[in-house]
């Protein structure tokens, strides 16, 4: 779609307002909204002007005056608003129009740009699979003399002796798949599936998760880097809307419930070269073509640095703890869900793919599926064998191993902490055709440390109250 089609939509739809969406370094939706007298071809070209000063990672005040420019490829008429609204994504730049290089939807076009510069692909195709958890309800409070949350749903085991109850509770760990009424979600989620269907988003399928309490997935059909990263973006907006209509909210993060199963995002990969699958291989292990075993090399060599990216809050941690399908272990395996390469079982070549199990959605999409593609690739470049780098293949439950085969595994990082300073060692691979920057990197690690890192460890936690508050 061109600025001419966009005017005709809105001519054609009855259009009122134009909203247009940008994403701040961390990973959050920000919109403004015009008239659409204010709207034309050149709108497309000359841009928007805003304070940079106000989004979280950008521009000091000195320096803040930036342009966004609408991307008519991804306008869609916005179906929660009662005025008849056009949604846009918008890139960023400066007031000269200079492409502002910590902008990250522009992180996930150079590093599109640098794939089919490389010669090793052209395309490469991204499935994820956001899990979430739906509540009935959310609460918390951060001071300085008190903390607190509660979140509740009508399933959650805890539940279960509630005076008048009906006893359609799950049990932690076992809520995959159960029909209603012990799913009382499933309306939900297929009002979510009917509205992303109605904003052109493909969705292959829904379901309950694992955890008690409300745990879901709504799987995404793949498509190109770019395009999926905003997929991702109007997926959780879908999501967030479409909740608060029934009367409930939805969470992406990591770990909100103890003792139960966590959220994850597992980001299924492949390269595509002339319309040829590149991952595929009729006789290497699992079908993996010895391309895609250098990518798997590539990812799983710089985990830990590529965990700040993917894994980017300190809640992220408390999901990756073994036992709880947290694929904590830096190993591959075919079928295997404790690893965390997992390498799809299947036997076509256009098939053909691996799934990264570790990443979340608290994650900045943009910046999380270029930062895997750019490890993958520096994998192929320096034709690294995941096989001789000790990472597997290992076809076990990794969780059930003795200690003295589990010493022997790699695990990703313990904190977030730990993963930012795994970043700081290890970040050339990401300067890789100027992809990311010097600037990006630096500004990323100094913002998550000292609005995040240091926020969550300077503050009492309310278990060392238990714990401590006698001794």
């Amino acid at each position: 779609m061109k600025a001419e089609d966009v005017l005709r939509l809105i001519r054609e739809q009855n259009i009122e307002m134009v909203d247009l969406h940008l994403i701040d370094l961390p990973g959050t939706w920000h919109h403004v909204t015009l008239p659409v007298s204010e709207i034309d071809e050149d709108t497309f070209e000359s841009g928007v002007p805003f304070d940079g000063s106000s989004l979280r990672g950008f521009r000091g005040i000195e320096e803040s005056d930036m342009i966004m420019i609408p991307d008519p490829s991804t306008a869609v008429v916005d179906p929660f608003y009662e005025v008849p609204t056009l949604s846009i994504i918008a890139d960023i730049t400066d007031p000269q129009h200079v492409p502002y290089q910590r902008d990250p939807r522009r992180i996930a076009q150079n590093a599109e740009a640098f794939l089919k510069s490389s010669g090793i692909a052209d395309n490469s195709f991204w499935g994820p699979e956001l899990e979430f958890f739906i509540f009935d309800s959310a609460r918390f409070v951060n001071l300085g003399h008190e903390s607190m949350y509660a979140v509740d749903s009508a399933e959650g085991h805890w539940n279960s002796g509630r005076e008048g109850g009906l006893g359609h509770t799950l049990r932690p760990k076992e809520g995959y798949f159960p029909t209603p009424p012990l799913d009382a979600t499933h309306a939900v989620r297929s009002a979510m599936v009917k509205m992303l269907q109605k904003v052109g988003i493909r969705v292959e399928m829904h379901h309950h998760e694992v955890a008690s309490g409300g745990q879901g997935e709504i799987d995404l059909r793949f498509s190109t880097l770019t395009k999926q990263a905003d997929t991702v973006m109007m997926y959780k907006y879908v999501l967030r809307n479409v909740a608060n209509s029934f009367g409930k909210t939805v969470t992406f993060m990591p770990k909100p419930i103890f003792g139960d199963n966590g959220n994850g995002m597992h980001v299924h990969q492949s390269l595509w070269k002339d319309s040829t699958p590149l991952f595929y291989s009729e006789e290497g292990y699992a079908h993996m073509s010895p391309l895609a075993l250098s990518y798997i090399a590539g990812i799983l060599s710089h985990a830990p640095a590529l965990l700040s990216f993917t894994n980017p809050s300190t809640n992220s941690y408390r999901r990756l703890v073994p036992g709880y399908e947290a694929p904590v272990n830096i190993v591959f395996s075919r079928g295997n869900r404790s690893a965390a390469i997992r390498i799809p079982v299947n036997d076509k070549p256009q098939a053909s793919r691996i799934e990264f199990r570790t990443p979340d959605a608290t994650s900045n999409p943009y910046l999380a599926f270029a930062a895997i593609l750019m490890a993958g690739l520096d994998g192929v470049r320096r034709e690294l064998d995941p096989v001789k780098l000790g990472f597997g293949p290992l076809d076990k439950n990794i969780y059930t191993l003795p200690p003295e085969e589990l010493a022997k595994i790699g695990s990703v990082p313990g904190s977030f902490g730990e993963s930012l300073t795994a970043l700081e060692n290890d970040h050339e691979f990401l300067l890789q055709g100027n992809v990311f920057s010097e600037d990006l990197i630096k500004t990323w690690i100094e913002y998550k440390r000292a609005n995040e890192v240091d926020v969550v460890n300077l503050r009492p936690h309310p278990m060392e109250f238990e714990l401590y508050f006698n001794a």
